[in-house]
């Protein structure tokens, strides 16, 4: 039967050749679509974990409700026993201690006097740390424009963009000013190793990158730490279980009556990202739901319009000594193959097309030049299972569903009348 209606189809190509481009052309572009919408919620998870989040985050109680000033005044500390505690309770993430500072960056002239000037959103991070994967973590040696990774102490980045601004070279030395945790005014010279491009538009307009002791020794934070950040040891951001941590360590460390007791926090807890994943997720259902539903609407009437535009057929058929089950059971037979093709080919030229884009992406630069968003400029789709099904299933469906309504008619006529448009 199959071998049957292949021949049929390859022998009559307004019967075949037009329902596989529908259903192949739909399948595409559900399939692209989804995987785009999934690779920019997953880089936007991604982008703020790495930069800002983690996928948990400690901080005392009282520098949580001044977050966006990087209060270091009250930054937590004794950190490293902090940290070795949490090693032993989750080991399957991995923790480190960060601190957050702004200030300005000097750069002086050949003469030593004040060239430039400008104000610096600075990152510390244990950089020589012997099992530290925060250099991995924030990509650096891939990022690297001019220059290199910080090799000893005292030695930063800063972004090329901020570089070119400054008018700064390699090697050359630059003053940060800034207020140590006492609230006093804090300087320190470095040596720019390297400049770097993220590829965040809110990083690449200034930042610094520098080691964590420098940090603690310039700001007077011996074993201090703006926060500690988790992250899963498998690259996944897990909120079930992220949530369950949060809640077991908050009821172990966590004091609500002293201020400076350290809190956890989930990625979803922080910067409104909750808010803003879920409705995330709710839109791509709509526009994913909406498209399926036209594509299913198109679909559906392809297949209305071949089975009426066959009466004649199904009438020759009759004729011919054929039950209307025979003849229903291979229009069915004869749909499912026409989805199963052009759902087939759709699915793979839109896998295609997604994983083109996940190596090259989309560059949203411009769009990003003004924002705070922590995302990528480079916008990647993602292929993930649900995008080999997302748009094969409703193309194989649709066709045959289509195809079995307009069937129904077939019981619902007099043979006699089939007869009759035969000979017309």
């Amino acid at each position: 039967m199959i071998k049957f209606l292949i021949k049929g189809l390859l022998r009559d190509h307004h019967r075949s050749l037009f329902p596989i481009l529908i259903v192949s052309f739909g399948v595409l572009l559900t399939t692209v679509l989804y995987s785009f919408i999934n690779g920019e919620l997953n880089d936007l998870i991604d982008s703020n974990a790495r930069f800002d989040t983690g996928h948990l985050k400690i901080m005392t109680r009282a520098y949580n409700t001044m977050a966006s000033q990087m209060p270091n005044d009250l930054a937590l500390t004794e950190v490293e026993k902090l940290i070795l505690s949490l090693n032993i309770r989750y080991p399957d993430y991995d923790w480190t201690a960060r601190i957050k500072f702004v200030g300005l960056l000097d750069v002086p002239d050949e003469n030593g006097e004040t060239k430039a000037q400008n104000p610096i959103f600075g990152l510390a991070v244990n950089l020589f740390g012997k099992n530290s994967k925060e250099g991995e973590r924030l990509n650096l040696a891939k990022s690297i424009v001019r220059g290199h990774v910080p090799e000893k102490p005292r030695e930063i980045l800063i972004s090329e963009e901020f570089a070119k601004r400054m008018n700064t070279v390699i090697g050359h030395p630059i003053t940060l000013l800034s207020t140590s945790s006492g609230g006093a005014i804090a300087v320190q010279n470095f040596i720019v190793c390297g400049t770097v491009k993220f590829g965040a538009a809110v990083m690449d307009r200034g930042a610094m990158i520098a080691d964590l002791s420098d940090l603690q020794y310039t700001l007077e934070m011996p074993n201090g730490a703006s926060e500690i950040l988790g992250f899963n040891k498998k690259n996944y951001y897990d909120p079930d279980e992220t949530k369950i941590i949060k809640t077991n360590f908050n009821s172990l460390f966590s004091n609500a009556g002293n201020q400076y007791s350290p809190l956890m926090l989930t990625l979803e807890d922080q910067n409104e990202l909750g808010e803003y994943l879920q409705y995330i997720t709710v839109l791509t259902l709509v526009i994913i739901g909406i498209f399926l539903a036209a594509m299913s609407v198109v679909l559906l009437n392809t297949g209305l319009m071949s089975g009426i535009r066959r009466y004649g057929e199904i009438g020759v058929r009759l004729a011919l000594g054929q039950s209307k089950d025979q003849i229903y059971k291979s229009l069915l037979y004869e749909s499912a193959l026409i989805g199963f093709i052009g759902s087939v080919t759709g699915t793979a030229l839109g896998l295609a097309v997604s994983l083109y884009l996940q190596e090259f992406g989309i560059d949203i630069t411009e769009t990003l030049r003004n924002t705070s968003i922590m995302m990528s400029n480079i916008i990647k789709a993602r292929i993930s299972i649900a995008s080999f099904y997302i748009g094969f299933i409703p193309g194989l469906l649709a066709t045959l569903i289509g195809t079995a309504l307009s069937g129904i008619q077939i019981f619902k006529r007099q043979t006699a009348s089939l007869f009759k448009e035969f000979e017309t």
